[in-house]
């Protein structure tokens, strides 16, 4: 007879309701120290000089990094991009795809815990909390009380705070897409543009709300990465996990004592690991979809054992087959495919980065077919749009080719500003008897002056009567 899962009925009782959606018990961490943190803060510091500065640098006059919306530019310090260079920024974006599923088969959810905004910014918030608070056990008596005049000063800072962190954030980011050293003094005056006060104000409270009070539940819920992160792990993946085989059977014991004698594993069972952790889980159970990788259970536990005397290690970056005493496998397929496929894109990011043309040429048509001028001659109308995406102005030659016999009238050599697009209008027209049929396809060359790299094509047709 074959075996069979056991199944147990869940089915609520008759008039017995069930509620689906567990209220969430806020989590109060405590403070600590370690190797771990030391680089999380060292590393936050990095992001912050990047995100909070960078805004402020200018650039041949200019702000170095502005997403110019309205006037269609982008401006990357020495670079300008234009829509049609969007192409691009898809690449860009598969790549940063790419590198995050490489560092997460090699290392699980660092980025996670070290470098996601949501991550930083609710560890500030959480910072915030200890110097207005108290530490973990203060702010949870603190909660606990009723309300006084200390009680009330110690929210009001702590709020006062977060809300600066999070206005400071918004001014920032929308510093990228309206010039911060203009958007400053419009706050300061209340003569901002309307469109910059609402997306301020978003980004407030979405700063505000998402590291003030979602925290965890954006991580657990929210964030798709803790859902599909399984799929991309391995027994040779690093991750935070205990040592069941040398922390168990957990206990408390006194510093000195024989505890091996007593059966007991080096754990202490002193639940630091989960009072650190911001996502509330006791990484003693395994591995689970709440846990970020930002190791502050390990520094808690290394603390612990330094204190008992015991080595370090109780819970570490480590591998599924490392934990299980086999060897683990750096080079695997998977990850040299992911890092074989990133190199790739980046080359090709890279190559198509510098071969992008610095002038653009578009052609339209007119919507007269053809017409027959003075002379006799076959005509048609164009209208030729030269962009200049170089950051210096540009004499640019208009050459056609494409039909023998084609009489190019109009401006063939023009001036273009700088960013500038210049649309000017171009006739051609041939001799009845030189069309070799009644579509022709022909070909608008436009090429600067003053360097031959510099130029562009853009394919058209000229049209003429029937040929019988």
């Amino acid at each position: 007879m074959s075996e069979q899962i056991p199944v147990r009925d869940v089915t609520p009782a008759k008039g017995e309701n069930v509620d689906l959606y567990a209220k969430r018990e806020k989590i109060y961490t405590r403070a600590f120290t370690g190797v771990f943190r030391n680089i999380r803060r060292f590393g936050g510091a990095f992001l912050f000089i990047l995100f909070f500065g960078t805004v402020w640098l200018n650039w041949d006059g200019r702000q170095a990094v502005w997403w110019d919306l309205p006037e269609r530019k982008f401006h990357v310090f020495g670079a300008t991009f234009w829509p049609q260079d969007f192409m691009l920024l898809s690449w860009l974006l598969i790549i940063c795809a790419f590198g995050l599923f490489f560092i997460t088969v090699f290392a699980g959810r660092v980025w996670c815990g070290y470098t996601c905004p949501q991550s930083v910014f609710t560890w500030v918030y959480m910072w915030a909390e200890k110097v207005t608070e108290g530490d973990r056990n203060q702010r949870m008596k603190l909660d606990k009380a009723p309300m006084s005049a200390n009680k009330l000063l110690r929210k009001v800072a702590k709020h006062a705070i977060w809300v600066a962190v999070a206005v400071l954030v918004a001014i920032t980011f929308v510093g990228y897409f309206t010039p911060i050293r203009q958007l400053v003094p419009d706050l300061l005056s209340l003569n901002v543009d309307g469109w910059a006060a609402f997306w301020i104000g978003f980004f407030t409270l979405a700063t505000y709300g998402s590291a003030g009070f979602l925290r965890e539940q954006v991580c657990i819920y929210m964030c798709p990465y803790a859902r599909f992160q399984s799929v991309m792990f391995d027994k040779d993946t690093l991750i935070v996990s205990y040592d069941a085989n040398r922390g168990e059977k957990r206990g408390p014991r006194k510093k000195g004592a024989d505890y091996q004698a007593q059966g007991l594993g080096d754990c202490i069972d002193c639940t630091v690991c989960v009072q650190v952790c911001p996502t509330g889980i006791d990484i003693r159970n395994g591995l689970q979809i709440e846990c970020i990788s930002c190791a502050a259970c390990i520094d808690a536990c290394d603390s612990i054992m330094d204190k008992m005397g015991y080595p370090r290690g109780l819970i570490s970056y480590t591998t599924e087959h490392n934990l299980s005493g086999q060897k683990t496998h750096l080079l695997r397929p998977r990850l040299v495919g992911y890092a074989v496929a990133l190199l790739v894109m980046m080359g090709l990011f890279s190559w198509a980065l510098t071969a992008r043309p610095l002038v653009q040429i578009d052609v339209l048509k007119d919507r007269v077919l053809y017409r027959e001028n003075e002379e006799g001659n076959i005509e048609n109308v164009y209208t030729l749009k030269i962009m200049n995406k170089a950051q210096v102005d540009k004499s640019f030659v208009i050459e056609v080719d494409g039909l023998p016999g084609l009489a190019f009238e109009g401006r063939q050599q023009v001036q273009v500003a700088a960013g500038e697009v210049l649309s000017i209008p171009a006739e051609l027209s041939i001799e009845p008897e030189k069309l070799p049929s009644s579509t022709n396809n022909i070909v608008f060359r436009v090429k600067a002056t003053d360097d031959q790299t510099i130029h562009n094509e853009a394919e058209s047709r000229f049209i003429g009567p029937t040929i019988r």
